[in-house]
């Protein structure tokens, strides 16, 4: 059974940054997938970037292209995001997930994840 571990989450003024950090316990195939999605209160958890483990092939969400990367590390397996000119707008809770397949993809969207961890929370000020 595969369980994530998100953490790095916290609190930080606009133009910030953080490091979350994602931990995987459990069976993990190099062509899996990696990803973090947020969401904030009353919206759609949203697809922020995922990577493909075996080559470090990304995908990033159109809101934060430019201002995020995300990263792995196999033999540690754990899967990294970097924020960057954090807005208050990117306030959400944060979660990592992994996926077998993301179906040519189509990674941004939360049905073709299979686990989730529980969250990390950014909260980002004016």
């Amino acid at each position: 059974q595969v369980q994530l571990v998100e953490s790095g989450g916290g609190s930080v003024q606009a133009g910030g940054s953080l490091r979350l950090s994602c931990t995987v316990s459990g069976e993990v195939a190099p062509t899996d997938y990696m990803g973090w999605f947020r969401q904030a209160p009353g919206k759609e958890r949203e697809g922020v970037a995922a990577i493909l483990l075996y080559n470090a092939g990304t995908y990033l969400g159109d809101s934060v292209k430019g201002r995020v990367t995300i990263s792995r590390d196999n033999a540690k397996k754990k899967v990294y995001l970097q924020l960057n000119s954090l807005k208050p707008e990117d306030t959400a809770m944060y979660y990592c997930a992994l996926s077998h397949d993301v179906y040519g993809g189509f990674w941004y969207r939360p049905d073709v994840w299979q686990f989730w961890g529980q969250g990390t929370q950014v909260t980002v000020s004016s």
